[in-house]
């Protein structure tokens, strides 16, 4: 097999490890890269690989892990709510989701998971995805963090209790997104406040991530009835917009909508996470810069200074 045959077969397993670790599509790249170039410099040195994946898996891990540290900190200085960056992860373009996973992938990789993994240390975070995703059992996970197996099974429970009293539990299935996502993009854009409030959980969140440079929600809004009012006014201000449209997407595994431009350039994504048949939360990132990977970005900021004339 040639080396780029191999690190082509390597780069969706790295890349999944990477962006659940860090929730960033270029962090993610940037460890992908470091973690492809030393498994082309062990077989380049004549090192002998008894599993490619095993030592990507292990690399890719402890970079990530180390990443995380560091972006800890710039998030902590980050404006308003700090948020994933967004995938459109529909059938057609497979790119961020690990084959051999699959089974997983809507849920590992849903922004409400990802925002409550955002709480756990690094540690933390790989025992409980190496365990619980990618189904490494617990000797192999201690050898790759550096830590005893005894440690290790403790960082993954404690990881895994914090995950479950979260309730990020996807619970619908791809054939009902459409179908929720233009009933509840529909209600927003009447007004129609009984008719939304009926399809959000009681205690539902909504979040947005501007990053200071598009606007966006000051705080997370909680609550059925101050979430609903919140979408129909958001939905009429950036659907008022001029050549704003929205379409049905898969976003991270479950529904969700892209916002675009006249000209087909994004705006936004908005993520929806559903337990037990209502949507449990709202997440919207409008931050051009967690948009790039997803196509050309759209002005937002000029489009609202337009349309206030």
């Amino acid at each position: 097999m040639s080396d780029d045959v191999l690190l082509e077969q390597l780069r969706p397993r790295a890349f999944a490890i990477a962006y659940r670790m860090l929730g960033s599509v270029a962090e993610a790249e940037d460890v992908v890269q470091e973690s492809l170039l030393r498994v082309h410099q062990a077989v380049s040195a004549g090192q002998k690989l008894d599993s490619p994946q095993a030592f990507v898996t292990t690399v890719t891990t402890r970079l990530a892990i180390t990443e995380l540290q560091s972006a800890r900190a710039r998030r902590v200085r980050y404006t308003g709510d700090w948020l994933p960056e967004p995938l459109l992860t529909a059938p057609e373009d497979r790119r961020f989701a690990d084959p051999l996973t699959s089974a997983e992938t809507s849920e590992s990789l849903s922004v409400a998971l990802l925002v409550l993994l955002e709480a756990l240390t690094p540690e933390q975070r790989a025992a409980f995805l190496l365990h619980d995703v990618f189904d490494y059992d617990y000797p192999t996970i201690a050898s790759i963090i550096g830590k005893s197996e005894a440690n290790t099974r403790q960082l993954a429970a404690r990881a895994r209790q914090h995950v479950h009293d979260g309730r990020a539990r996807f619970q619908t299935t791809p054939d009902r997104h459409d179908e929720l996502v233009h009933r509840f993009h529909a209600a927003a854009v009447d007004g129609d406040l009984a008719g939304l409030e009926a399809m959000l959980a009681e205690d539902v969140t909504m979040c947005g991530d501007g990053g200071g440079k598009v606007p966006a929600l000051g705080r997370t809004v909680q609550g059925r009835h101050r979430v609903a009012k919140t979408l129909i006014n958001g939905t009429r201000a950036f659907g008022g917009l001029p050549g704003v449209s929205f379409a049905a997407a898969e976003v991270n595994g479950g529904p969700g909508l892209v916002y675009r431009d006249a000209e087909g350039r994004v705006l936004g994504v908005m993520a929806l996470d559903v337990v037990d048949g209502r949507i449990a939360s709202v997440d919207a990132v409008v931050n051009p810069d967690k948009l790039g990977h997803l196509g050309e970005v759209g002005d937002a900021v000029a489009l609202f200074a337009a349309a206030r004339g």
